[in-house]
């Protein structure tokens, strides 16, 4: 009887294991590769998207840009019931505030909120950015079509509203434009402080900055590889205890690369590689490109996790450029260098990893870890409301993703028999009924 019991019991924690969603597939499949040409066509025909550009044209200008994703977003809402809470977020920016702002402006950021049956204050956050810019970051009147960078992460986030807003999810989803990143990352400051002062509860912000090109600078040519960029821990906390408390913790214990974003990155990467195997995600141990910078850091600054999804291969031919040819080389940020097959399977990346978080229980929130000079290593953590079990995941100190797991039910203390604490680093992650999963937590105590 005791053989039968731990047979079914392991069958039952293999088949928890390898269970997949067959809607995260359907939405991979809904992504529409037209209606992401259509979008970024159109908001590359704004002529200029810069953020201190006209607001008063219908045609031209960061008005036009911005108040035809609204009407986007409001014609997705009626096509599921009015689902989306559609608003300007808005800040003034004083002229001065840095070098590229020369003249007050009005950064105004277009949100749309898909509230969460279950946990209406819990949200997962999809960006792109609306403003474009050419050479001089201060020109606003040149044409800037900013047709990779970055009307393509915004049509994605305007497509994935399109598709997840056919399905109901336990946690919000938002989808949003973000303004003014090319003149210091104003929008997402603004969006930020917003969600602080409104105390949401924010799983994870992905931002998507240039999902549209294929063909590097280095001649390098690949429509699968995309990079998730993500820092290794939290940066929010100024307390000088508390950082040298946190100092200490990760100098005896680790977690020097185990912070919300880097579980962040790790969610994605292995919904990923579950969903779309034939992409190949490249996790990169830095907050951006070197010396640059994107939306989600501004999230980062406040204590939220966020990443940068973005291509692999970059032109910077075609970044930030007068449009203009030089030695045979088409200069600029125009419609035809973008990939939009590429640009489709990007906007999937997003659209699953936000379906199968906005599916998931929250996370415990304490994790504990013990096993110091023994042969086993042994946790504990507080249960979550709509957990159906949890999972212990553990990987090689060396290794960038949770490479081993075991789901252990519905129960809030397990001892690995056999694993050596020395040996690895471990994490917990809770799992609803419907096999979605949040995030994994790095251990935050320890107990003898």
């Amino acid at each position: 009887m005791k053989t039968t019991i731990i047979a079914i019991a392991l069958l039952f924690s293999i088949t928890i294991e390898a269970q997949t969603d067959p809607k995260i597939y359907d939405i991979v499949d809904a992504v529409s590769e037209d209606r992401l040409r259509n979008d970024v066509k159109k908001l590359a025909d704004f002529g200029t998207r810069h953020t201190l550009s006209d607001t008063l044209s219908e045609t031209r200008g960061i008005g036009a840009a911005r108040r035809w994703i609204k009407s986007e977003f409001d014609k997705i809402s009626s096509n599921c019931n009015d689902c989306l809470e559609v608003f300007y977020q808005k800040d003034l920016v004083e002229k001065g505030t840095n070098q590229r702002i020369v003249k007050d402006v009005m950064v105004v950021n277009v949100v749309a909120i898909q509230r969460g049956t279950k946990y209406p204050n819990r949200y997962i956050i999809m960006s792109g950015d609306i403003d474009s810019r050419v050479s001089d970051p201060t020109d606003y009147t040149t044409d800037s079509p900013g047709a990779n960078d970055n009307a393509t992460g915004m049509a994605g986030a305007m497509e994935a509203a399109r598709v997840l807003s056919k399905y109901k999810f336990e946690n919000s989803i938002i989808y949003v434009g973000l303004s003014g990143e090319e003149q210091g990352l104003f929008g997402g400051q603004g969006l930020a402080k917003y969600a602080k002062e409104n105390e949401w509860e924010i799983i994870g912000v992905l931002n998507n900055d240039m999902i549209g090109n294929i063909t590097g600078v280095d001649g390098v040519v690949d429509n699968r590889t995309f990079r998730i960029f993500s820092e290794p821990i939290t940066t929010d906390i100024t307390d000088p205890k508390t950082l040298a408390r946190q100092a200490r913790s990760r100098r005896f214990y680790g977690g020097e690369v185990d912070g919300i974003s880097r579980q962040l990155a790790r969610y994605v990467h292995k919904t990923t590689k579950t969903y779309m195997p034939e992409m190949n995600p490249m996790m990169v141990y830095r907050l951006d490109r070197f010396g640059r910078g994107g939306h989600h850091r501004p999230f980062n600054d406040q204590g939220f996790a966020g990443i940068r999804i973005m291509e692999a291969h970059e032109n910077y031919t075609q970044q930030h450029q007068d449009i203009r040819t030089e030695n045979g080389i088409n200069y600029g940020d125009t419609f035809e260098h973008v990939n939009f097959p590429y640009c489709k399977k990007l906007t999937a990346v997003n659209a699953i990893t936000m379906a199968s978080l906005a599916s998931a229980p929250p996370s415990p929130k304490e994790v504990g870890i013990g096993g110091i000079v023994e042969a086993s290593a042994k946790f504990k953590w507080n249960k979550v409301e709509g957990a159906k079990g949890y999972k212990i995941y553990w990987r090689d100190t060396t290794s960038p993703t949770w490479d081993n797991s075991r789901y252990v039910g519905d129960i809030s203390e397990f001892t690995l028999e056999g694993i050596v604490i020395d040996n690895y680093f471990f994490g917990i992650s809770a799992v609803g009924a419907n096999g979605h999963e949040s995030l994994v937590v790095f251990p935050n105590k320890i107990f003898r």
